[in-house]
């Protein structure tokens, strides 16, 4: 977004109206002319066009503006004003200004219709219209503890029962706490302060050349958050403008795992409640809490685009400018981090948060680990929730300690009898880990279509008796691994790519992978003839697909 020409558009827009006793939503055409410079290349008040308007109004809002269908009015007025606008100021002739009212003439009646059409909604929209901006209010957390303005219940989403949540090993979130940069820093900066002498200004501030000399004798990047941290937890104290070390202060490596954790919390209760500018967007600054509040609710990745759109809706028309460098300054902090699929909390910031929303006599509940619940259990949070690979290992391991093979076998393959591959195959591999001790309950499947190939395969790698695969069952078995395969590769083509270069089934067997009666043999074959890097073998991915698309296959 071009910030800068919105900025002059709409002090001139002020202008305009003060002259002409005209009343300006001026909030309204800001986002007009922000969703216009994001999607529509209108880089100046005189590249909008007749289309311009159309392309907003019935395709842009709805797809990103979280707005209730009655409010199309107000939209559709602001659209008139700044028609009125670009005429007054010559930026656009008289006959584009007719055909601009004509065409918001004409969209209008159009417009409530497609706020309220779902199938419009955009990335952004649909994850987030079922939360709604009010989540997100400065004053939400004000509201939850009020109990509403009625002293009722308050039912708006920032108040409803958090979530039950998954907490890492206590051992992780220590170590990760030691490598937090704003808390090593803020113990740098006292040490760097104290030793030099150096004071600070009336307000407690640090000197502007001081600032400047911390980041380039140490490093620190942003030398007065980690100063006012430390300062906070009282690592820091002055006498007038004399900085001296705290009580509290030892350098991090010297401190035991509670007294790591206590300081933890407190960095925590800085950074959402007290902190203040820390990363330099004042949308993200003032919004801190109810960020960090959102990701803990939602527990998934939030999209970069999804999370500036919605901030865009509840800054009230300001602009959202370099969102980038404010999350780098949150992953600084070590609240957040970045994913494959978005924004998402780091596993100390989820253990810091549920540690303050206790201490805030908030319900703040654990879930319960896979290990305690059965193998329906386990295989659903190992596909569903995007365990990292260390936490699901560390899952599927606590999983089995608590069981003998046999048992463990025996619940496995009951639960994913007649399930789909990607369920059946997370089961396989678990079951692969087991020893000899769980044969007999592994050869009591031996009569089940689905299950035998694999009951099989384990038995004969294990050197037991076992039938030969048949032909048929070799195929079955090829085309069920590459199934389990198919979430992977959607996420990550280009690995996957990699891997079945590698390890890839040769192209006389997947010639026959048609006649498989299998539910996902097409997608599988479409997806070979897609990634596979041998020509020969693509193409008769593809002449499989085809064939099996013909015998009707899905």
């Amino acid at each position: 977004m071009s910030i800068e020409w919105v900025n002059r558009a709409i002090d001139g827009l002020r202008a305009w109206g003060r002259e002409r006793s005209v009343e300006v939503d001026v909030d309204e055409v800001r986002l007009l002319c922000d969703y216009a410079s994001d999607y529509l290349e209108v880089n100046e008040l005189g590249d909008f066009r007749p289309g311009t308007f159309e392309e907003l109004l019935l395709e842009i809002y709805p797809r990103k503006v979280i707005a209730p269908p009655e409010s199309a009015p107000e939209t559709v007025a602001a659209a008139r004003t700044l028609v009125e606008f670009l005429l007054d100021t010559g930026e656009i002739g008289s006959k584009t200004a007719i055909r601009m009212r004509e065409t918001i003439d004409r969209i209008e009646p159009e417009m409530p219709r497609a706020l309220a059409d779902t199938s419009k909604f955009g990335m952004a929209k649909s994850l987030f219209s079922a939360i709604g901006p009010d989540s997100l209010e400065l004053d939400a957390a004000q509201g939850a503890s009020e109990g509403g303005a009625e002293g009722g219940e308050c039912d708006c989403p920032g108040c409803a029962p958090l979530p039950p949540v998954r907490l890492a090993p206590r051992e992780e979130v220590v170590r990760a706490v030691h490598e937090v940069p704003l808390l090593r820093d803020a113990h740098r900066v006292v040490t760097w302060l104290v030793e030099g002498g150096r004071t600070v200004t009336t307000r407690r501030s640090l000197r502007v050349r001081d600032a400047r000399a911390c980041t380039a004798e140490l490093g620190v990047e942003r030398p007065e958050p980690a100063w006012r941290l430390a300062l906070d937890l009282g690592l820091a104290r002055l006498d007038g403008t004399a900085v001296a070390t705290g009580e509290v202060f030892r350098e991090l490596s010297s401190r035991g795992d509670e007294e790591l954790l206590g300081l933890w919390r407190g960095t925590l209760e800085f950074l959402v409640e007290r902190c203040g500018p820390f990363t330099g967007e004042a949308v993200v600054d003032e919004g801190m809490s109810q960020i960090h509040d959102l990701l803990y609710r939602l527990q998934s990745p939030v999209p970069v685009d999804a999370l500036a759109d919605y901030l865009r809706e509840v800054a009230a028309g300001r602009p959202v400018g370099r969102l980038d460098e404010a999350l780098t300054a949150l992953t600084y902090a070590g609240t957040v981090q970045p994913t494959e699929d978005g924004l998402a909390l780091t596993p100390h910031a989820l253990w810091g948060l549920r540690e303050l929303y206790a201490g805030m006599g908030l319900d703040a509940p654990l879930a319960p680990a896979p290990a305690e619940g059965d193998a329906s259990g386990l295989i659903a949070g190992l596909i569903g929730d995007g365990t990292a690979d260390e936490a699901a290992e560390r899952d599927i391991a606590e999983w089995l300690s608590r069981r003998t093979p046999e048992q463990a076998a025996a619940e496995l393959l009951a639960a994913v009898a007649g399930a789909p591959a990607e369920v059946r195959g997370v089961a396989v591999t678990i079951v692969d880990r087991l020893g000899v001790e769980a044969a007999a309950v592994v050869r009591s499947y031996l009569d089940d279509a689905e299950l035998r190939p694999h009951a099989i395969h384990w038995l004969s790698s294990r050197g037991l008796d076992a039938p030969a695969l048949t032909p048929e069952e070799v195929l079955w078995v090829s085309v069920d691994m590459l199934a389990l395969a198919l979430p992977a590769a959607e996420a990550d083509p280009e690995g996957f790519a990699e891997n079945i270069a590698a390890s890839g089934p040769p192209a006389h067997l997947i010639e026959d992978m048609w006649r498989v009666d299998h539910p996902d043999v097409v997608e599988v074959l479409e997806l070979l003839g897609s990634t596979l890097a041998d020509q020969a073998a693509a193409k008769a991915a593809r002449k499989a697909a085809f064939k099996a698309r013909s015998r009707g296959i899905r």
